[in-house]
């Protein structure tokens, strides 16, 4: 099996003190990405006459992107050089925001958050391959540590910049300037990135899977387009065909995957590491943890300004406890993790359950009396949960993997993460829609929130079979 080795540092050099910065910056705009556009659907809906399928696709068409090519942009880096691939990568993904800011059509729109979301799938993993590369021992620790903590940081501060950007509805552009505030901050990012990212490539690099790469992409397309779209088609045939199709292009990768491993190449998602009891139920774990949160963020930010009519800024307020919270958890959970084992994710999970059980029970009590502050303790329980299961998760995911693999491991991890994103959107999102059309939408927060926390107690019963994440 090829392996991709990273050429060493050398001793002699330091990272400089812009290289963190200029690097997370990357990882910032996918994260600010993600939360800018939920605040932003509502008002999609009214300017581009987008219906919830289309919503749906906004979201999901980028998670789906990204998942697909997140190992191949890994590999890339590898072969071509860290620095190359990052520059490229921010240069799409600059241009695919100017693509999204001036969309005329829905249409359009969603074809640039595909594209947005393969630009993010070249730049994203460099971040931490450049780290792993210039920073060694405690600094390396640290660099991580920042990581981590800057992500729950973006996620608090996507919601809110979103929201202050559609309402003021700058130089009436409405949600534009949610996307169009990437293209300053991509050319700044490129400027400083020139400067100050040094070149890296592996000595020996994994080739790209190509067929791997279309039978996955197959797979999730096939079940998330009839998922999306059946709704509002009235579940023709060709919707069932195609759900049909999804199970067999899975049998189809996997059996690939399976050939290719057995002959010595390197698959794009290796099979023999679900040989790791962690990698293969905390990849469960992670498909319902990241279902409900998918589900969640699409249903809760169109349930308050959709139901409740809260102004983007309000919807953005609204959410900021859960990722306050957020960040809370996840500068304690990897130290809690390590003395109380999967206890931890257990108890994340319940508390993750807890919180969206609360917001079902207020929202069917007196869900026009709704206010930010009524939903502030729930919220901040449920960012609370998650991160204490989301942030050890991974390194219970890693635990058993062989240090030489620990960057492919990641990668399917992280794609699994996307993945499961996007048929939160779409499984959560038809199913709420179609209760709102129905009901209304105090009935369809009410299912959507018990929905999601029925997934959360999967990911409790889950994560209670997980080794111990005690390290």
């Amino acid at each position: 099996m090829t392996l991709a080795i990273t050429t060493p540092r050398s001793a002699a050099a330091s990272p400089g003190r812009w290289l963190l910065p200029v690097i997370l910056l990357g990882n910032v705009l996918n994260v600010i990405d993600v939360f800018v556009v939920n605040v932003a659907l509502p008002t999609l809906t009214r300017t581009l006459h987008a219906g919830p399928a289309e919503l749906e696709l906004i979201v999901a068409g980028y998670s789906v992107s990204y998942a697909c090519f997140l190992v191949i942009g890994g590999r890339l880096g590898d072969t071509f050089g860290r620095r190359r691939l990052f520059l490229t990568g921010m240069t799409g993904f600059t241009l695919a925001s100017a693509l999204c800011g001036f969309a005329p059509t829905t249409g359009i729109l969603i074809a640039a958050r595909i594209l947005q979301g393969a630009t993010a799938a070249l730049l994203v993993p460099q971040v931490l391959a450049t780290i792993q590369v210039n920073y060694e021992g405690a600094a390396r620790q640290r660099a991580l540590g920042i990581f981590g903590a800057i992500m729950s940081v973006a996620a608090a501060a996507g919601q809110v910049l979103g929201g202050l950007l559609v309402s003021a509805d700058l130089f009436g552009l409405s949600w534009r300037p949610a996307f169009l505030i990437n293209i300053p901050v991509g050319v700044i990012g490129l400027i400083a990135a020139r400067r100050v990212v040094p070149e890296s490539r592996a000595q020996q690099a994994a080739p790209i899977d190509g067929s791997g790469t279309a039978l996955l992409g197959a797979a999730v397309v096939l079940l998330l387009v009839p998922l999306t779209l059946g709704r509002d088609e009235g579940w023709p045939l060709w919707c069932w065909g195609l759900l049909a199709g999804s199970p067999v292009a899975a049998a189809l990768f996997a059996s690939t995957q399976i050939r290719e491993e057995r002959r010595g190449g390197l698959p794009l998602l290796p099979p023999s590491l679900l040989q790791s009891p962690g990698m293969r139920r905390g990849l469960l774990v992670g498909l319902a943890l990241f279902a409900s949160f998918g589900g969640m963020m699409l249903t809760t930010t169109v349930s308050l300004q959709y139901g409740l009519h809260y102004s983007p800024v309000a919807a953005g307020l609204t959410l900021t406890p859960f990722a306050l919270c957020f960040l809370v958890g996840s500068l304690l959970a990897r130290r809690l993790a390590a003395r109380f084992g999967r206890l931890v994710l257990v108890g994340g999970a319940i508390l993750f359950a807890l919180g969206l059980a609360t917001v079902a029970l207020q929202a069917w009590t007196g869900y026009e009396q709704l206010t930010p502050l009524s939903l502030a303790p729930a919220e901040a329980v449920i960012g609370l949960g998650q991160s204490l299961v989301a942030i050890p998760l991974l390194g219970v995911v890693l635990h058993g993997v062989p240090a030489e693999r620990t960057g492919v491991a990641g990668g399917v991890w992280t794609t699994t993460q996307q993945i499961a994103v996007a048929v939160g959107v779409a499984g959560i999102g038809t199913l709420f829609f179609t209760v709102a059309d129905r009901d209304g939408f105090g009935t369809a927060t009410v299912t959507a929130e018990l929905t999601e926390a029925a997934l959360a107690v999967v990911t409790a019963a889950l994560a209670w079979t997980l080794p111990s994440a005690r390290r």
